[in-house]
């Protein structure tokens, strides 16, 4: 078990971070007894028995879990375990999430501060019920929850030198490191997605067929000149975002056991951590967040896309202008609204309320877990090795002022690893340690519940799998072989296993 290496990979990635340990500085931990840390062993060790579910595996989130609701409201529940005082600032965090932001100045001095440039006037408009976007669906549709990140390859020296391995890069001269396909009147909009697929077919065992769509993806209409000479883009899709805070509070430690870099163990599976630098802390943490785990915490996340997406600063991230450069005049010197008592466009106290909120929005319980195709299902998932990677179980750190996150037993289906998933998922485009074909494990729970919180099917970083099974199919690299048996498997199987990831 790569749980053995827990000292050894601790040590590995805190050297890699270059200072010291990693810690959790964002958590009051309380720590853990040696028994209840051989009690977590125990109850976190995959299972052998498909005869029947798992002790608690309906509850995906622990006591935080909550009913899983027949309509698109699936995802924005508040945690189930969460005091009425709880629920009253979730509430609030929930309409900071949903208001639309004005251009500067307004009479609404709260609400104003709109780009220049941006991608949507409002968190929720690219997390659709806190559910998964998509990619545009035809002519007549826009990329509101889905756009490009850029960046140019950077110097050695431009990297950062307390993070060991860090692959230095730098912001897109004119266009920074993300592309805003909206501006306010007055100001061009840096461009326009455009997305081409060309068909491939795939022969599957018994006889079946499936369809595997590759995207092409062009910054056309670009409103300021052309990208910098190595240009490097990379298509992101808005996740879902139930589960955050349970995912915040998994102890760096038992993410940092499943690391194998080397392949030690010889089992194909060479989990790497991303280290990032926190703007919060002002030190090297490990990467949770993000396609490519790029981003520290919850706090981090939020405050990054306020200023990406919408053009709002933020204690973290105080640029009036958001993502404007210095080659965009214009848009440096429009009217903003920091200029007033908040200091920044949203303010701590604001900034807060939207952690919180996107803290605990609640996993739903799982459907059919003792349904004998989901129990089959799940076997085949386990037996073909894809829990090397969707890591089923942790426990949550014991804390002292989380009550909603403290010491669950959560099933995310996920190491929160870096891992290569090969060219054809590849984005050529390094984030931190991250290269150009290395991706965070996404975490599965909900993923049965997409089409009914976002009305689609549509998965991966770019929406490009139009069906789960699609997915399975386009994992290469690390995850070839598991692939490969997808395919070559009795067909009974594969649709058991679709059904079983339909479950969670």
């Amino acid at each position: 078990m790569k749980r053995t290496r827990l000292a050894a990979a601790f040590a590995l990635a805190a050297g890699a971070a270059g200072a010291g340990t990693l810690d959790d500085p964002h958590l009051d931990i309380v720590a853990r007894t040696a028994e209840e840390a051989a009690r977590i062993a125990r109850v976190t060790a995959p299972t052998v028995d498909f005869t029947a579910a798992e002790k608690f595996e309906a509850k995906p989130g622990g006591a935080a879990s909550v009913r899983a609701r027949r309509n698109h409201d699936a995802f924005s529940q508040p945690s189930g375990n969460m005091s009425f005082e709880g629920e009253l600032n979730f509430k609030v965090g929930n309409g900071l999430f949903r208001k639309l932001w004005v251009s500067a100045p307004s009479s609404t001095l709260a609400s104003d501060g709109l780009g220049p440039l941006y991608n949507a006037r409002s968190c929720q408009r690219c997390h659709i019920k806190d559910g998964r976007g998509h990619p545009p669906e035809g002519p007549d549709d826009d990329a509101t929850s889905m756009f490009l990140r850029v960046s140019i390859p950077g110097a050695p020296g431009d990297g950062i030198a307390e993070i060991e391995d860090y692959i230095a890069t730098l912001p897109d001269p004119v266009y920074g490191t993300q592309l805003q396909d909206r501006a306010l009147p007055g100001q061009p909009a840096e461009y326009r997605l455009q997305i081409d697929y060309t068909e491939e077919p795939v022969a599957l065992s018994g006889g079946e067929t499936a369809s595997l769509r590759h995207p092409t993806y062009t910054a056309a209409d670009l409103g300021y000149g052309p990208l910098a000479p190595g240009a490097m883009l990379s298509p992101r899709v808005a996740p879902q975002m139930i589960g955050l805070g349970l995912l915040e509070t998994i102890p760096a430690a038992d993410i940092l056991a499943h690391a194998d870099p080397d392949d030690a163990d010889g089992d194909g599976i060479s989990g790497r951590p991303n280290i990032v630098w926190s703007a919060e802390f002002d030190r090297p943490m490990l990467g949770r967040f993000g396609l490519k785990a790029g981003a520290p915490t919850i706090r981090h996340q939020s405050a990054g896309a306020f200023s990406g997406d919408i053009g709002i600063s933020s204690p973290l991230f105080d640029a009036p202008s958001g993502e404007c450069t210095a080659a965009q005049v214009a848009c440096l010197t429009a009217p903003n609204g920091a200029g007033d008592e908040r200091g920044h466009e949203i303010d701590a106290e604001g900034l807060d309320l939207v952690t919180f909120y996107s803290r605990n929005l609640a996993v739903p319980e799982r459907r059919d877990v003792a349904d004998a195709q989901v129990l089959h299902g799940k076997q085949v998932f386990y037996e073909t090795g894809c829990i090397a990677c969707h890591t089923p179980k942790f426990v949550t750190h014991r804390l002292t002022g989380r009550d909603e996150q403290s010491f669950q037993l959560i099933w995310p289906y996920t190491d929160m690893l870096l891992h290569d998933m090969g060219p054809g998922l590849a984005d050529n485009r390094p984030e931190a340690r991250a290269t150009g074909t290395e991706w965070r494990t996404a975490p599965l729970w909900g993923i049965g519940l997409t089409e009914r919180v976002s009305g689609h099917t549509y998965f991966l970083h770019d929406g490009r799998a139009r069906s789960l099974l699609e997915a399975v199919l386009w994992h290469g690299g690390e995850a070839r072989a598991q692939r490969d048996t997808v395919v070559t498997m009795p067909p009974e199987d594969r649709a058991a296993l679709i059904r079983y990831l339909e479950s969670l």
